[in-house]
C-alpha cells in the first residue's frame, strides 16, 4: 500500500485518505484553530503572530483532502468559512506538515523544495515561514514526550507509505 509520486514524495493513499474528505471544512478548522492556540499560546500572548490580523489563512493538507482555514482577530486563531479566497494559502502532505512540527525538516528545506507549496500574499509567506523558522519548541504548550513520539510517527509513516 506504499503510494510515492514520481519525487518520491511520501503520501497517504487515496483509500485512508477518504474518510477525512467527508469531515465538515469549518469544523476541522475550529479543531486546528484549538490546537495551535494552546500550541501557540506564548507567541500568541507575546504578539508574534499580529502579523496575522483579519488575514486568512488556508492550511491543505493535499493528501489527506483537507482543509483548514484559519484568521487571527482578538490574540486568537480561529476558524473561517470557506468563501472566496485566502490572503495566503500553504499546501502540503501529511508527511510533509510531519516533518514540519517533529522538526525533522526546517520550513526553508520544505519550502525551497516545494514540498511546502506557499500561494497568495508573497509577504505574509515569508513571514509565516520566518515566524515557524524562529519557533522556539521550548516556547510551545506541547508536552515534553510530544515531539519524540512525533519522530517515531514519522518514520513508521515513512517506512509504511514511502
Amino acid at each position: 500500500m506504499k503510494t510515492t509520486t514520481r519525487r518520491n514524495e511520501v503520501r497517504l493513499p487515496r483509500l485512508l485518505a477518504a474518510p477525512f474528505s467527508l469531515l465538515p471544512g469549518t469544523a476541522g478548522s475550529r479543531v486546528m484553530a484549538l490546537a495551535l492556540n494552546r500550541a501557540l499560546a506564548e507567541p500568541l500572548r507575546e504578539g508574534e503572530l499580529d502579523f496575522l490580523r483579519n488575514r486568512s489563512i488556508e492550511i491543505a493538507v493535499r493528501d489527506a483532502g483537507m482543509v483548514f482555514r484559519l484568521t487571527y482577530t482578538g490574540g486568537r486563531l480561529g476558524a473561517v468559512a470557506r468563501s472566496g479566497t485566502a490572503d495566503l494559502v500553504i499546501a502540503g502532505t501529511v508527511y510533509d506538515f510531519l516533518a514540519l512540527v517533529s522538526r525533522q525538516e526546517d520550513p526553508d528545506t520544505l519550502v525551497f523544495q516545494r514540498r511546502l507549496v506557499m500561494q497568495g500574499d508573497t509577504e505574509l509567506g515569508l513571514q509565516v515561514k520566518n515566524f515557524l523558522d524562529g519557533l522556539d519548541p521550548e516556547s510551545l504548550g506541547l508536552p515534553g514526550k510530544l515531539e519524540p513520539f512525533l519522530k517515531n510517527v514519522l518514520s513508521v509513516y515513512q517506512r509504511a507509505f514511502g
